[in-house]
């Protein structure tokens, strides 16, 4: 009957060890993507937050200028229109 016993408690270490190891190797292979993926990421052209959000403030203003400036081409060019035409 102990013979039995330390079958299974034999077995369960083995088992034990075998998780441990899939559990390490598992880790390992994540660290591994991980660092793949920050060195692969870093090669690319990333612009900070910082960055993009100036960017995006200059691209409002003239895209704000752009629509005053529409709208000045506008009032003149009604002005014109309504003009008496010189004759010569």
């Amino acid at each position: 009957m102990q013979s039995d016993n330390k079958i299974f408690d034999d077995f369960a270490k083995l088992l034990n060890g075998a998780a441990g190891t899939l559990a390490g190797v598992g880790r390992e292979a994540e660290a591994g993507a991980r660092a793949r993926a920050k060195e692969w990421i870093g090669g690319l052209d990333f612009v900070s937050r910082d960055e993009f959000d100036a960017v995006k403030a200059m691209a409002a203003a003239a895209r704000d200028d752009a629509d005053a400036l529409r709208a000045r081409l506008d009032a003149l060019e009604a002005k014109l229109a309504t003009a008496p035409k010189a004759e010569g």
